[in-house]
């Protein structure tokens, strides 16, 4: 048990790596070479994992909470039809939907490992 509440910290930055490694993925068999800036988005993760911080941990919290409750929100308005999006947007749903509140989980995840004395 010891075993996994000490590793249990880094979970949130290997989920966020690996988000975002499938989004590059995904628009690189789409688009080639214009996908490899979004790689970039996983220096402040992998920074983490080497070598932690309080206050980048702190600070990507924040961000992605942010950006979370703004994707929690579209799917809401998507949900009760505020807004009309089209099929193939709705084929995602389910998808995106759990992608959406696993964001802000892993969010708020972060903020209280930010949080703790000793990280």
């Amino acid at each position: 048990m010891k075993l996994i509440s000490k590793y249990s910290k880094f979970i949130p930055y290997l989920y966020f790596i690996a988000s975002v490694a499938y989004w590059f993925t995904d628009v690189n068999k789409n688009n080639g070479i214009s996908a490899y800036p979004i790689l970039l988005i996983a220096i402040p993760f992998i920074w983490q994992l080497v070598k932690p911080s309080k206050r980048l941990n702190f600070s990507l919290g924040i961000i992605f909470v942010c950006l979370s409750s703004y994707l929690i929100l579209a799917y809401l308005g998507d949900i009760f039809n505020i807004v009309s999006f089209s099929e193939t947007v709705k084929s995602f749903i389910l998808l995106g939907g759990l992608f959406v509140f696993t964001n802000f989980i892993m969010s708020l995840w972060m903020i209280r490992n930010s949080m703790k004395k000793a990280f």
